[in-house]
């Protein structure tokens, strides 16, 4: 599994964050355990296969948010899953 993290800049509520996941989820159709989180300006999600960083990005500003960095790296699995 890999981990792509997205440092967004511009989500201010839970509909924000709603906005990011529903954008992800259509841009990676493969995406798993998608979340974001405003306090941390940042959403993440599973992969089994590495993704177009640039698209996704570019998918995250268009709806009106500051994709800062896309960042993929090998998941890990923990006690509790994925992390």
């Amino acid at each position: 599994m890999i981990k792509t993290t997205l440092k967004i800049d511009g989500m201010m509520c839970s509909m924000c964050e709603a906005h990011v996941c529903d954008t992800i989820r259509k841009t990676v159709p493969a995406a798993k355990k998608v979340k974001a989180n405003r306090t941390k300006g940042e959403a993440t999600f599973l992969t089994e296969n590495p993704v177009n960083e640039t698209e996704v990005g570019a998918a995250v500003t268009a709806t009106g948010y500051a994709c800062l960095s896309v960042k993929s790296a090998p998941a890990v699995k923990g006690l509790f899953g994925w992390k």
